[in-house]
């Protein structure tokens, strides 16, 4: 093998694969469906993820193990839960100062 090979695929790292399914829809709901997801800046697929985690939520029915949506745009430049250890954001015009 070269230095170039890509890795091999593990099936561990294919349990981490999104999966895939088809859907049919009658057009009517397709339509309905792409022009709420483009109202709320998502794709259509995403607005049907978005759809059925929050039924899946409100019925008691998500795992808990089910990771959360992945956020668009540019990952974080920390990981995630850590704040920068920078100067403490001053507070607003209208806060009052704690005794």
């Amino acid at each position: 093998m070269t230095d170039q090979t890509p890795p091999r695929r593990t099936p561990a790292s294919r349990s981490q694969q999104r999966k895939q399914m088809l859907l049919r829809l009658d057009p009517a709901v397709h339509d309905a469906l792409a022009r709420w997801a483009s109202d709320e800046l998502r794709s259509a697929n995403a607005q049907i993820e978005f759809l059925l985690r929050r039924a899946l939520a409100e019925a008691g029915r998500l795992p808990g193990a089910a990771r959360p949506i992945a956020r668009r745009g540019r990952p974080p430049k920390e990981p995630p839960g850590q704040q920068p250890e920078g100067p403490a954001t001053p507070p607003g015009p209208g806060a009052r100062n704690a005794p």
